[in-house]
């Protein structure tokens, strides 16, 4: 019995480890490939369309005016430009700091919402400064968000170049990224899982995930599907499966970048990737059992990594983990014995390589100090991640056997050293 659980674990562990090397590949080629496009689409931009840029903001006195700092200085046409911050019921000053920029620029807009349509989440932030948005395009950014001064532009011209793009998706750097230890696991796995990864899964299927920042989807599109769905807590994964289900793709173009703020602390960092995880099992639950009506079928290469990810390759993990430690202590006489041992530190070693190959792909990140940090984020970063997905899968299944209401929580901002991450996010935007 013991033989066949490891088999059936190690077969989930290297199912994923060899697409996720698949994935790799894909994005190295979509990275060689990207200036080509790029070129191209710049030679011919089109007439420029009227973009709507929301930014949802609950208590976000710390960072709003960097962000809209930012907003303040992109170069596109300000006639065909519009800033709408939902200032989401906030408590501090963020709705006087919103307030002010928008006395200072005619194209800031502040949206003040109160209950009981208020604080409720980002999605119904959304919805609410969709009502006051006039612009045939609809951008998204959070308010810890400071955007290089193109990234609306390129966001812009991806939608005119693809006409069956229903959203143009950016990516993101991570702006703390030196602050210590954790910023520095963060700024990787955003590199590896949330850049390379979202190039590969575009380059071979042309699907990508709406992520929660940095994107451009069509109006038409949204008042199609109707806003954005405000029982999601991942409300970007949700609204990506309804677009696809429309017949249009999701478009990746990492021209358009913007820098952010990630956790400073692991209380903060559990918090945000509970809702995450917590956020994308409810959109496996929500489409799980609806996939026999879904229009495009597509979804299902989604649907069923979600499912891979968040419940057979945890799961795999879980269990390799617990053979092995049950064999330092109990003789289970395992027959593959030093095979699965040679597997594991396989494994490992591709896992490795798979950051480093990312690092490369961005100036100045393949460091001696960051490849011997990826070294260690296999063991602790991702063992984080294997017992966040087991709590937040228990709390999902209680939420939804007890019928209790979703709570948003939103991420925690950091003002300590900001001047300091905002020079190095500019000297970082130099150097790429």
């Amino acid at each position: 019995m013991a033989d066949f659980v490891l088999y059936l674990s190690l077969f989930i562990i290297w199912f994923m480890l060899f697409y996720h090397m698949f994935l790799m590949q894909g994005g190295y080629l979509h990275y060689l490939r990207h200036p080509k496009t790029k070129a191209e689409w710049e030679a011919s931009p089109g007439e420029m369309p009227f973009v709507s840029i929301l930014i949802p903001a609950h208590n976000e006195e710390m960072v709003i005016a960097k962000t809209l700092e930012a907003m303040a200085v992109l170069r596109y046409p300000k006639e065909k430009l519009e800033i709408i911050v939902i200032n989401d019921n906030s408590g501090d000053r963020t709705g006087d700091i919103v307030e002010a920029w928008a006395g200072r620029y005619p194209f800031i807009k502040a949206v003040h919402t109160r209950p009981p349509h208020a604080g409720k989440g980002k999605s119904g932030a959304l919805n609410q400064g969709l009502v006051h948005a006039s612009g045939e395009v609809i951008a998204v950014y959070d308010a810890d968000n400071t955007p290089e001064p193109d990234a609306i532009y390129y966001l812009a011209l991806g939608l005119n170049n693809d006409k069956k793009a229903g959203a143009i998706v950016g990516k993101f750097r991570v702006l703390n990224a030196e602050k210590n230890l954790l910023t520095r696991l963060i700024n990787m796995e955003t590199l590896t899982f949330q850049w390379l990864a979202q190039a590969g899964r575009w380059f071979w299927f042309k699907m990508t995930t709406i992520p929660g920042t940095n994107f451009a989807i069509r109006r038409e599109i949204l008042e199609e599907l109707g806003g954005w769905d405000e029982k999601a807590l991942s409300e970007d994964t949700e609204l990506s499966f309804r677009v696809y289900n429309l017949g249009y793709y999701i478009r990746f173009f990492p021209a358009a970048i913007t820098w952010e703020q990630e956790p400073e602390n692991l209380k903060v960092w559990w918090k945000q990737r509970m809702r995450w995880a917590r956020g994308n099992e409810y959109v496996i639950g929500k489409y799980l059992f609806r996939f026999a009506g879904l229009k495009n079928k597509r979804i299902g290469l989604d649907l069923f990594y979600f499912l891979f990810t968040y419940l057979l390759f945890f799961s795999g993990i879980l269990l390799s983990h617990a053979i092995f430690i049950t064999n330092l202590f109990i003789d289970l006489e395992l027959s593959i014995g030093m095979v699965s041992y040679i597997l594991l530190v396989t494994g490992f070693l591709l896992f490795v390589v798979e950051v480093w190959l990312a690092l490369s792909l961005e100036k100045g990140q393949l460091t001696i100090r960051n490849a011997g940090t990826a070294l260690l984020m296999y063991f602790t970063y991702s063992q984080l991640w294997l017992a966040l997905v087991v709590n937040a899968t228990f709390a999902e299944m209680k939420r939804m056997l007890m019928k209790q209401e979703i709570t948003w929580y939103k991420t925690q901002r950091f003002q300590a050293d900001a001047r300091k991450q905002a020079k190095k996010g500019n000297q970082a935007k130099i150097s790429s």
